[in-house]
């Protein structure tokens, strides 16, 4: 068995450096921590991380909390390969992979970076000199430092255990980019305190008003018959006027997916009522003058439902909606379209996938979705299954995680054939979950390559309200869209 030592400040062992050992020992390898008599964490930076669990009330067994139950080995000479989790103190011998923040082996700069509102990158070296992969976590709160350490940590935790496991047979080899190596500037206490009190709290007071006076996350769904002129044609939401699927303040549409069926035009919704934890999926009818019917719930679970990707394959009518929360994905078939579905089969079990998009190309089906792997945002890692029928068996792609890019990786709806060209949608989480949506172009996909494009930003017409958009779908005739759309609160009118 391979062994791996996983270097760790030997007074400071966190809950991430277990889960890291834990999944290298799942995937066969010979993992333990190694204590290092170097500091852990900076006092000021765990005071503040603990000052805001209580402030916040964060229960959550978030990926910084000390470790429990753990067991620390002594170094091995044999080891093939060291994890270096110390910020680069422990002087780890070759070879050995560590992470870097924001250019820097210091967390203390990337806790700071995220204090004055910034969304720090992250990278995985080898032997400190050579970047073997660079990720761009989405970070899922702008005004919890705890919660957005977790989603950067827990990303790490991804990379690390996937390049150890690719190194180790032999995947990293040849010619890898030299990375800028920089000499480590951790911020001094007083610029930490100075970052959390002049811009972190500042932030969560006008956070704390603005979710007073208005509700955030709400999204309004558009639609229009495009006659032949689609956004993906042209990157422009501009072309025929945009009509508003209305709804009556106690709820919210989001993720339309368009669908014609014997002449009838109908979008299916995720429709999520104000007092709920969750929300279930819904069908309205579209008649021709584009007067919508009010829409009526079709399914409903124990579980968050959303993203209705509804769409038709070998004479009958399927849905792959996103319920992740489930830990399953699971197949719905119209028994009686529209308002009648039942469960078919789980098709890819155990795995938590949002935003499943299917996409039939060179004899196969493929899937792309993002993937939560226990920790971190539901929105910033793509990953791709493909299968020889739509119920399976589903075949992970080889290079899983594609990306991690909070973004370019998540669905924003179906993929859209332009000419020769295949265009998919994907979610810019940048400016926050929902902030935008472009368009990349699928150039190579295989059973051994993915390559997708940059997403390019849809441009927003002067005449459109709600610059920001989440989803994009069309049919034959309809096309789709969802847009933010914050609304005040009852008795909050006058706050913005």
């Amino acid at each position: 068995m391979t062994a791996i030592d996983i270097l760790v400040p030997a007074y400071d062992v966190r809950r991430v450096h277990a889960v890291i050992a834990q999944r290298l020992s799942d995937r066969g390898y010979d993992a333990v921590l190694v204590g290092v008599d170097t500091p852990g964490m900076p006092k000021i930076l765990n005071n503040l991380l603990s000052l805001e669990r209580r402030f916040l009330r964060i229960r959550a067994n978030t990926l910084l909390k000390p470790a429990e139950n753990f067991h620390l080995s002594a170094a091995r000479p044999e080891a093939r390969l060291r994890i270096d989790l110390t910020g680069g103190r422990a002087k780890a011998a070759s070879p050995f992979l560590g992470p870097v923040f924001a250019g820097q082996v210091c967390l203390g700069r990337a806790a700071q970076l995220l204090m004055q509102g910034f969304l720090p990158d992250v990278e995985i070296r080898l032997d400190g000199k050579h970047s073997v992969a660079h990720a761009a976590p989405m970070i899922d709160s702008r005004l919890s430092i705890v919660r957005g350490l977790n989603d950067m940590w827990a990303r790490v935790a991804t990379l690390l255990v996937d390049k150890a496991d690719r190194y180790l047979r032999g995947e990293i080899a040849g010619h890898m980019p030299a990375a800028t190596v920089t000499r480590a500037v951790c911020p001094t206490s007083a610029q930490m305190v100075g970052a959390y009190v002049f811009s972190t709290i500042p932030r969560q007071a006008s956070g704390t008003v603005r979710r007073l006076g208005s509700r955030l996350h709400r999204w309004r769904v558009s639609y229009r018959f495009h006659k032949g002129n689609r956004v993906a044609d042209s990157g422009l939401l501009a072309g025929e006027p945009w009509m508003t699927l209305p709804d009556d303040g106690k709820r919210f549409y989001a993720d339309p997916f368009p669908f014609e069926w014997q002449g009838r035009n109908f979008i299916f919704v995720e429709e999520f009522p104000n007092n709920a934890s969750k929300a279930l999926i819904s069908v309205a009818e579209i008649a021709s003058d584009g007067t919508p019917s009010v829409p009526q719930p079709i399914i409903e679970r124990p579980h968050h439902f959303s993203y209705p990707n509804v769409f038709s394959h070998d004479g009958q009518i399927w849905m792959l909606p996103e319920q992740g929360s489930s830990g399953n994905l699971t197949l719905y078939r119209a028994e009686a379209f529209p308002h009648r579905w039942v469960e078919h089969s789980v098709i890819i079990p155990g795995r938590e996938l949002f935003d499943a998009t299917l996409l039939k190309h060179g004899g196969r089906l493929w899937l792309f979705a993002t993937e939560r792997d226990g920790y971190g945002s539901s929105s910033d890692m793509l990953v791709v299954y493909h299968a020889a029928s739509l119920e399976g068996p589903w075949i992970p792609h080889p290079g899983n995680p594609v990306r991690i890019d909070r973004a370019a990786a998540r669905p924003g709806g179906q993929f859209i054939r332009v000419g020769e060209r295949i265009v998919l949608p994907l979610q810019d989480g940048t400016d926050g979950y929902g902030g935008g949506l472009g368009l990349a172009d699928l150039v190579e996909l295989d059973e051994h390559t993915v390559h997708l494009t940059q997403p390019v930003p849809l441009l927003s017409s002067a005449k459109m309200p709600y610059p920001k958009i989440h989803t994009l779908n069309s049919s034959e005739h309809l096309e789709v869209i969802d847009c933010l759309d914050p609304t005040p609160r009852i008795g909050f009118r006058g706050v913005s």
